[in-house]
Formats: structure tokens, C-alpha cells, sequence
């Protein structure tokens, strides 16, 4: 049975024991969070969080990380030790999957070296690592290509190392700029397509939903991609809209999901 949650960053200026709990009210199956949603690494800070969410019944997906393995040797260093920070903090919480970003990629990195053979190493050194731990890496689009995505995936050639495929954030998609249009000259369902049947965890975007269906995004197609690929894992909604009420938003959307998925 497919899981449906919700990412914390689907509910502003929450605390993360409230976001808990508002995903616990609407019956959801599962959370993920990003990595500065967490005050500390106290363990008696982290016990607390995961015990509320083994009360609640909503087992952790996965934890995103930002950055990307693009500019000069220092930002990638950094941005290396931060995806490792997370690791531990996944393998401390009990996540399966730690959530590393890909996008656009300019022609040489910030130090003028060559940008594809120091990407692919960086990726390599966090899931090496994530693999002593016995965590996932997912790949997000964000934003690129199926092609990208398959290509970065088969460059890095690891076993723990797969797709969280994002329905809103690909090249063309009205998630990204400008917001709200999509460009004809990328056909984003073909991108998920391309990336769905090796997929770990799916963000599933909303952006205009206060209908109770979203109008940004066909979800009717979506879900048809989805259920094709016999995906069973878990959906991670991510509201990213202008309404007020988050948490109506939330609601609304996991109502359409279920109806479509089940």
C-alpha cells in the first residue's frame, strides 16, 4: 500500500513537535523532514522526536539536505560534510533515506575545473559513506532532466544511491521559474517516467489546490505514471502554495491523493 505523509516545510513557522502532531490529526502514514528543521544534535532532543513519532504511528522517510556539489573545492567540502552530518542524524532517528538535491549545471565549477567528474566524486564520497551507516541516498530533481537524473544516477554507480522523485520541481515545470507556467519544450511527465520505476520516495508538489484538486499539475496523469510503475513506497506532500490555511492544504491534497491512488 502506498504511504502518503508530508514534508515539514509544507507547514510554516511550526515547531517540529506540532508538525508531528498536525500530521498525526490528518491521518497520515508518514514525515519527512529537511535537516535545519532540527534545533540540535542533543540525543535527548532527537529521542524526543523520534518517540513522538513511533507514538504517532509515522515512521520517518527521509531527511533533505540543501547544497549542491557545484562551485569551489571549499563549497563542495562543506556542502560533503553537511550530507554526512545528515547520515548520522538519519541513522540516529531511524530514516531510511537522506534527500541530496541535483539542478542546473554550469559549464565548469566555481573554481574553473572541469564541473562532471568532481559532481559524480562528491555524490560517491556521501553515499560511501551513508553505505557504513546503512543509509539511502535519493536524488532529487531539482531542477533537471530525466536524462540528467539517469545520467548522474549511472555516473555514480552505487547500490544505495536512487532517485525521491519530485512531480513540481523539474526543467520546465511550473514549480520552477517562471512560477506557474509550464515550458513546452519539456515534457516534465516524460521525465518522471523516466525516473519513477527507480524511485525510493516520490514529493508530490501543491501549489493550487484550494479546490481540492490541483491545477498546476495533473494529478490524474501523475498518479497513472505512479500506479504503472507499481510503486508501494511512500508520498511525500509538499505544499509549496499561497494559501493561509497550510495545513487545509495538506488536508486537501492527501484527500486527492487517496482517491486517485487507492
Amino acid at each position: 500500500m502506498i504511504k502518503i505523509g508530508s514534508n515539514f516545510l509544507s507547514l510554516k513557522d511550526t515547531s517540529i513537535h506540532d508538525f508531528i502532531q498536525t500530521c498525526y490529526d490528518l491521518r497520515l502514514d508518514c514525515v519527512d523532514f529537511h535537516q535545519r528543521a532540527f534545533e540540535s544534535n542533543d540525543p535527548a532532543y532527537l529521542g524526543s522526536i523520534k518517540a513522538l513519532c513511533l507514538k504517532y504511528g509515522l515512521p520517518i522517510g527521509y531527511l533533505g539536505v540543501s547544497g549542491l556539489f557545484h562551485g569551489t573545492s571549499d563549497e563542495r567540502a562543506e556542502h560533503a560534510s553537511n550530507a554526512k552530518e545528515a547520515v548520522d542524524l538519519a541513522a540516529t532517528l531511524g530514516s531510511p533515506i537522506i534527500r541530496l538535491f541535483c539542478a542546473k549545471m554550469p559549464e565548469t565549477n566555481g573554481d574553473g575545473d572541469p564541473l562532471w567528474p568532481t559532481m559524480i566524486a562528491g555524490y560517491q564520497e556521501v553515499a560511501d559513506y551513508a553505505a557504513t551507516k546503512g543509509i539511502q541516498i535519493g536524488l532529487q530533481n531539482h531542477p533537471v532532466t530525466g536524462d540528467e537524473m539517469v545520467a548522474i544516477r549511472e555516473g555514480v554507480d552505487r547500490e544505495n544511491f536512487n532517485f525521491i522523485m519530485d512531480t513540481g520541481q523539474w526543467t520546465g515545470s511550473p514549480g520552477s521559474a517562471p512560477r506557474g507556467e509550464t515550458d513546452p519544450a519539456h515534457d516534465i511527465y516524460k521525465y518522471m517516467e523516466q525516473t519513477v520505476n527507480d524511485a525510493m520516495y516520490i514529493r508530490c508538489k501543491f501549489y493550487d489546490n484550494e479546490s481540492g484538486t490541483e491545477q498546476w499539475l495533473d494529478y490524474n496523469r501523475i498518479a497513472g505514471i505512479i500506479k504503472g510503475a507499481n510503486y508501494n513506497g511512500c508520498i511525500s506532500i509538499v505544499y509549496e502554495g499561497e494559501h493561509e490555511d497550510r495545513v487545509e492544504m495538506v488536508r486537501l491534497a492527501s484527500e486527492q491523493l487517496r482517491s486517485l491512488l487507492n
